[in-house]
């Protein structure tokens, strides 16, 4: 993709003596005291805030942070917390300025985080006045927020329109150079897992690839909806019998082009929910009445390894069973270590499939690990997101 790079701008000495205005995403999870239960969204803001640094910057850096209602700021909604975690990160103090809109006093080597920008009014619905004195503030705005991406708002769409620069961050530009390798220039074979609750939620996504992926692996309750569509039994499986015509468009559009959805032969069956209940395995022919179906079996789970191990280009979005219980994680894992040993160029997002990545230890072996949920699936709806649209627009205006 065509943007200006933070990084470019840096190593050709532009950016010195600046003021730099970075959009990061730091909603980091807290507990009831505000203190700060995982911090991985600040430790990977880091390397812009230091780039900026480092390259002689002022630099004035804000995020959103959980739900705020704009124009009514709450102790709960300040930044505080992410300010503190930060400069023990970066070993320096790292003061929070409150509103900041109307003008900020920051120099050169100076570092300080400007309070959470869903306070301001007109934040969300991208209110022009509020993005031209944001813009105002800087001579370089740099939008690192792929979590973001996905939406048109103030700070990281309007901002950008209206800053004399605007550029993508190293995190960022890591999102867009690993979905342009992974979607609009992939090696093939292609394949895509497609995973989760309801085929409703991921209709769009799976008719987008089904246009371009060479093989369509659905699971979790979306695989259950597919082999309803395949003559299966499901027994009392979740499953969203009205999409059935949907689920069999998609199995066609891929038959069409001599690609696939593999339908599971086995699968591993339990009578109730829960993590202790006794778990079965069986062929997907000889689903009971009375069957949940909570994972794929052994002999599904070792076919498409199989697949993953050619493939050439893995995309991969939630888990294909219920992994959080043991008797029924092997699907799963069997999935996991399978791109993990794969030669193919993986990425992988969505807050499931995080949370498979990290249980498997295999965060190093995967290729790209996206940031952002909503902006991920929206990227694999075939969406253009705002974020990189925009600076797409600037770098040849």
């Amino acid at each position: 993709m065509n943007v200006i790079r933070f990084s470019d701008l840096c190593a050709r000495g532009q950016v010195a003596g600046k003021r730099v205005f970075i959009r990061a995403d730091l909603n980091v999870p807290q507990d009831g005291t505000g203190r700060i239960t995982e911090d991985t969204r600040i430790r990977a803001s880091v390397p812009c805030i230091q780039m900026a640094l480092d390259a002689g910057a002022a630099v004035m850096v804000t995020s959103h942070l959980g739900r705020p209602t704009e124009g009514e700021f709450k102790p709960e909604d300040s930044l505080a917390p992410v300010a503190a975690r930060m400069g023990e990160l970066m070993g320096r103090s790292v003061p929070v300025v409150a509103n900041w809109v109307d003008g900020v006093q920051v120099q050169p080597g100076q570092l300080v985080l400007l309070e959470n920008c869903r306070v301001n009014k007109g934040e969300k619905k991208n209110s022009e006045e509020l993005a031209k004195k944001m813009a105002a503030l800087c001579d370089i705005f740099v939008h690192d927020a792929f979590g973001t991406a996905h939406r048109a708002e103030a700070s990281t769409y309007g901002i950008a329109q209206f800053a004399p620069i605007a550029c993508a961050g190293p995190l960022l530009a890591a999102e867009m150079d690993a979905i342009s390798k992974a979607l609009l220039a992939p090696k093939r074979p292609l394949v895509a897992i497609v995973a989760g609750s309801k085929v409703s939620t991921k209709l769009t996504i799976l008719k987008s690839l089904a246009a371009n992926v060479d093989q369509l692996i659905v699971g979790g309750g979306i695989a259950n909806t597919f082999m309803l569509a395949a003559g299966l039994k499901i027994g009392k499986s979740l499953a969203e019998p009205d999409l059935l015509a949907e689920a069999k468009a998609v199995i066609e559009a891929m038959k069409a082009r001599g690609a696939a959805v593999p339908i599971p032969t086995d699968v591993v069956t339990a009578k109730t929910f829960a993590a202790d209940a006794p778990a079965t395995i069986k062929a997907a022919t000889d689903v009971a009445d009375d069957d949940l179906i909570l994972d794929i079996g052994p002999q599904t789970a070792q076919a498409l390894a199989q697949q993953l191990k050619a493939a050439g280009t893995i995309v991969w979005n939630g888990p294909v069973g219920v992994f959080e219980f043991a008797a029924f994680e092997n699907g799963t894992k069997v999935i996991a270590q399978a791109i993990a040993a794969s030669s193919a160029f993986s990425i992988a997002g969505g807050g499931d499939t995080l949370a498979a990545i990290a249980k498997y230890g295999i965060e190093d072996q995967v290729g790209y690990i996206s940031t952002g949920g909503g902006a991920f699936l929206e990227v694999l709806e075939g969406k253009t997101l705002p974020a990189f649209e925009v600076l797409t627009r600037r770098a040849t205006s």
